[in-house]
């Protein structure tokens, strides 16, 4: 339970950061000047669109919280032992690291307009993203021929569960990444820029959820929680 409500809470935290700097949160009645004067206080798409992502990865990061908390309150079971984590998942984490720093990268990228950085920034971030998949997927293999199925104990299935829906996020993820990288091809950077933003937030969202995914499945978190437990006490 403490790790579900750190993690919740780090989740708002991000979300409420966010939210400040796009301004959401400001009171357009104490502001000075004409309405023409501050097109940011304006509904425009690219705040909504915004606005709309960050819904969407409150509601993903909510889906996460529970079923993280479903995986600690079930490890206490008799039937629970651990299942061993593939050194894949290392170099896994490197490559999605490394996709998330290239979308911010292609990022600068839109808001200088340089068309031929955004395109290599877009092909690294995509790339690298790519081989975090296949390497999922190897990873899954290695558990399964090593004698970790799907239904042999519940730490099994939560860990191909829990990884899998995280994989199916970033395979959604590649498709609008996808998109956006053709867009960027054949036409001006500034065509792209609201799509390489949306795409960098939600990058960096998923490879925070992984790192907290990563580091309960290695039994970090649990370290961390019973250190917050004896603080508190």
């Amino acid at each position: 339970m403490s790790a579900i409500l750190i993690f919740l809470a780090g989740i708002g935290g991000i979300i409420g950061w966010w939210m400040a700097r796009q301004r959401l949160a400001s009171k357009p009645w104490l502001e000075v000047g004409l309405a023409g004067d501050a097109p940011q206080m304006r509904g425009s798409s690219e705040t909504k669109a915004k606005l709309g992502l960050g819904i969407f990865l409150a509601v993903v990061g909510a889906l996460f919280a529970l079923l993280i908390s479903a995986y600690l309150g079930r490890m206490g079971g008799a039937d629970w032992w651990g299942i061993p984590i593939p050194r894949l998942l290392w170099v896994n984490t490197v490559a999605l690291a490394t996709s998330s720093v290239a979308l911010q990268w292609a990022k600068t990228e839109a808001r200088l307009d340089r068309r031929e950085m955004l395109d290599v920034a877009l092909a690294v971030a995509f790339v690298a993203a790519v081989l975090f998949v296949v390497g999922q997927v190897l990873a899954w293999r290695q558990l399964a021929s090593a004698g970790y199925v799907l239904a042999d104990n519940p730490s099994n299935s939560f860990f191909y569960m829990i990884t899998g829906l995280h994989g199916l996020h970033i395979l959604g993820g590649l498709f609008v990444l996808g998109r956006t990288a053709i867009r960027a091809g054949i036409g001006p950077a500034a065509r792209v820029r609201l799509s390489v933003e949306l795409c960098t937030i939600y990058w960096h969202f998923m490879f925070v959820v992984w790192l907290i995914l990563f580091a309960i499945f290695a039994g970090w978190a649990n370290s961390f929680v019973d250190l917050c437990r004896q603080l508190i006490t």
